[in-house]
């Protein structure tokens, strides 16, 4: 009887595993959607080629070395091959499928890239930032990875646990460590031509197509069930059910509060609902939650999205101001935001002897994540550029990037260049 119920366990834990890496892996779809609604119509297809081939990279380099890097005993395990219901030698057999935890883990490194690729949008060769991919999915992020969830020690000189770093799905591991390496390859790259006028001005660029942006949000906003709730990592005990039900409740509640705040807030900075800002918000609210969506209650739940709407709208602003271009806020929105999630952590769970967090851990976790992450990635963009360029040139920057580097255009029978 007692293994019927293991066995009944495993299979549930493996399912919901298995069900939720494929909700994340669908914000792929997300991304794709909201970078192709947010560019211009002559770069859609080049960043729709991005989003699903730093996809099937991500899955490549995960599996061949990233994964060994960021949990270096089971990845070894994983790499020679898995047997049973665990790892040979075990003390205690696993409670889910040890693929199942692989496949969960790949799709978060592939949102992590997904985030690169908007910042740097309209401008950027192609096969540089496949290149850049390549190392980010491979070494940069699993490396990071390693110290945080993977309990790693940094350099071997502290352990981000033991100082009281917490981070339950990713605000600081995932999502502003995307927006690290975004920030070096925007600063190597440059502004768009026309972004800024001759004294610092930013002009507004329109993206093409907003209702496939409000289309990518929406699936952002589903997939993230995927990812807070995955984190908890199981569901077959009524602990567990409860505490999916709390991440759910609440991943829900921050995204509703963050979007309503932007909304609020650039109606009275600009006196219009501006669109834009209101995804960012959903957005901005779902990272600000990311980093511990299983403590608060759902109204400083709500709260806590509504902080995050509030700042990406002044970070957005800001980054203007410092002549920083990021045509879909990602920056702002996963960078920003997520390093502000990381910081709320310790409001609803702080550091005691069973866990949680403190605000001088959580600072010191975010200023390692940002620092190697930003650091490597200024290094690795800059070998880059340096070898083979970042840009496109002038030319081909103003007839779109989707004829000189995908050689079709995404809208033929309204904006051919023939």
């Amino acid at each position: 009887m007692e293994n019927q119920i293991f066995e009944l366990q495993y299979a549930l834990d493996t399912f919901y595993f298995l069900v939720c890496g494929a909700l994340v892996m669908w914000m792929a779809a997300g991304f794709a959607m909201l970078e192709a609604g947010l560019v211009r119509s002559k770069n859609t297809t080049e960043i729709l080629t991005k989003n699903v081939a730093l996809y099937a990279i991500a899955c490549i380099m995960y599996s061949m070395c990233g994964y060994a890097i960021m949990y270096p005993e089971l990845g070894s395990i994983f790499l020679s091959g898995i047997t049973g219901n665990g790892v040979d030698g075990a003390e205690e057999p696993a409670t889910y499928a040890p693929s199942a935890d692989f496949f969960f883990q790949v799709v978060f490194v592939a949102t992590a890239m997904s985030i690169v690729s908007g910042a740097v949008a309209e401008r950027m060769k192609l096969w540089v930032f496949l290149a850049f991919a390549v190392v980010m999915t491979g070494f940069i992020y699993p490396m990071e990875g390693s110290w945080t969830w993977g309990g790693e020690a940094v350099f071997g000189l502290y352990t981000l646990g033991d100082l009281g770093f917490s981070d339950f799905a990713g605000s600081g591991i995932v999502h502003m460590s995307g927006a690290a390496a975004a920030l070096a390859g925007v600063l190597l790259l440059g502004a768009r031509k026309g972004k800024f006028t001759a004294d610092g001005t930013a002009v507004a660029i329109p993206g093409a197509n907003l209702p496939m942006a409000t289309l990518g949000t929406f699936i952002l906003w589903l997939g993230w069930f995927g990812f807070n709730g995955g984190s908890v990592l199981a569901t077959s005990s009524v602990d567990n059910a409860n505490a999916v039900a709390v991440v759910f409740m609440n991943t829900n509640a921050a995204a509703a509060g963050g979007l309503v705040s932007a909304l609020i807030v650039a109606r009275l900075l600009f006196g219009k609902a501006d669109l834009t800002m209101a995804l960012n918000g959903a957005l901005a609210g779902l990272v600000a939650i990311t980093a511990e969506p299983s403590t608060p209650t759902i109204l400083l739940a709500t709260l806590f999205g509504a902080l995050g709407g509030l700042v990406v709208v002044f970070s957005i602003l800001a980054l203007d101001k410092l002549k920083i271009d990021d045509p879909v806020g990602a920056i702002s929105v996963h960078g920003v935001v997520g390093f502000v999630g990381l910081m709320l952590v310790p409001i609803t769970n702080p550091l005691t002897g069973d866990g949680g967090a403190s605000f001088s851990g959580q600072l010191v976790g975010a200023l390692t994540i940002f620092v190697w992450v930003f650091g490597v990635s200024l290094l690795v963009w800059g070998a880059i550029k340096a070898i083979f360029g970042l840009r496109v040139s002038d030319e081909e920057e103003f007839s779109g990037v989707d004829i000189s580097e995908c050689g079709m255009e995404a809208y033929p029978e309204f904006c051919s260049t023939k």
